[in-house]
């Protein structure tokens, strides 16, 4: 999305903080892109929506990659350069989406 980012990420230690996670993930990434264009890249603030133990990260994760479809950046979410996971193989997430 050229305005925005959808994460999904999981917290797999007892110490895992999201906020730490947030605040070290934008920082880092923002003075990296400043040095480059000398622009600011996040605005302030960030939403953050809990999965429940009765969702499917999975199904999430395909939600996420028909964002750029559903925005119309692309026809088919393979063609999305952000696009990744160290999870699961994006193939078989596409392979499940909606635009299957």
């Amino acid at each position: 999305m050229p305005d925005h980012i959808h994460l999904l990420v999981e917290g797999t230690t007892s110490e895992a903080n999201l906020r730490r996670f947030v605040k070290l993930s934008k920082q880092r990434s923002g003075f990296g892109f400043a040095r480059v264009t000398g622009q600011r890249l996040w605005q302030d603030g960030y939403f953050e929506r809990v999965l429940r133990k009765d969702e499917d990260a999975k199904e999430i994760a395909r939600y996420i990659l028909e964002n750029p479809v559903r925005a119309g950046l692309v026809k088919w979410p393979a063609e999305y350069r952000y696009l990744g996971s160290t999870v699961w193989n994006i193939d078989a997430l596409i392979e499940g989406s909606a635009s299957s």
